[in-house]
């Protein structure tokens, strides 16, 4: 069976999440809790980055969250999350690329604000420009099919759509996107997106968490 080292709250874990159950594949997870556990030789064995998520298929790891993707698109092609068509393809693989390369950065500033902690305004700044641009290119990849260049879900979809969502809690209005918008309904409404959502314990560890990190001065 499919096994899954994950930490919840985060995106890269949850987009494998959702993938799995989008496919319907039988699978265990093993939660992290990701206060040293990480470092124990046990999942360093796994992963020697010590990051999360690591899938393990039948003594095969891998990680990288992109990269499981792909290895569960390759062995368990149906349902299809990957168009065939080059154009839509480009499609997915830009708007993975951008979340991953260009959002999730900006995310982690504007995390902040949302979690009631002190941020440096123009960091705050910065993150909502850079992430104002990528909504206007996701914006105008939207066609009038329901998903980036599908009529049904994509890879795409989980990985921009566990971060998108999360944009409104730190004040960064989705209504000057209306295609967005709606993306982002049809999201949250599926079984899989509401069965991962953070709970409210898991908002307070990460909170926690993140003072530390951000209350953290490193010594000479």
């Amino acid at each position: 069976m499919l096994k899954l080292y994950h930490y919840p709250i985060s995106p890269n874990s949850r987009r494998v999440w959702i993938t799995l159950l989008e496919k319907e594949l039988e699978f265990e997870l093993v939660e992290m809790k990701l206060d040293g556990e990480q470092f124990q030789p046990e999942y360093l064995a796994l992963n020697p980055f010590h990051h999360i998520p690591v899938l393990v298929d039948d003594g095969f790891n891998i990680v990288e969250s992109l990269a499981i993707l792909d290895y569960l698109e390759a062995k368990y092609p149906k349902p299809a999350m990957l168009p065939t068509d080059a154009k839509d393809l480009a499609k997915v693989k830009m708007v993975q690329l951008v979340s991953v390369n260009e959002l999730l950065p900006a995310t982690v500033s504007l995390s902040g604000v949302m979690l009631g902690l002190s941020v440096n305004a123009e960091k705050i700044e910065q993150a909502k420009q850079k992430a104002a641009t990528v909504l206007k290119f996701f914006e105008d990849l939207l066609d009038e099919r329901p998903y980036f260049g599908s009529q049904s879900i994509t890879l795409a979809e989980v990985v921009a759509g566990t971060i998108v969502p999360w944009l409104p809690r730190t004040g960064l209005s989705l209504s000057d996107y209306p295609k967005l918008s709606a993306w982002c309904d049809r999201l949250i409404a599926r079984p899989a997106w509401q069965t991962t959502e953070a709970t409210p314990e898991a908002m307070e560890a990460l909170k926690s968490r993140m003072a530390a990190r951000m209350t953290h001065k490193p010594t000479s």
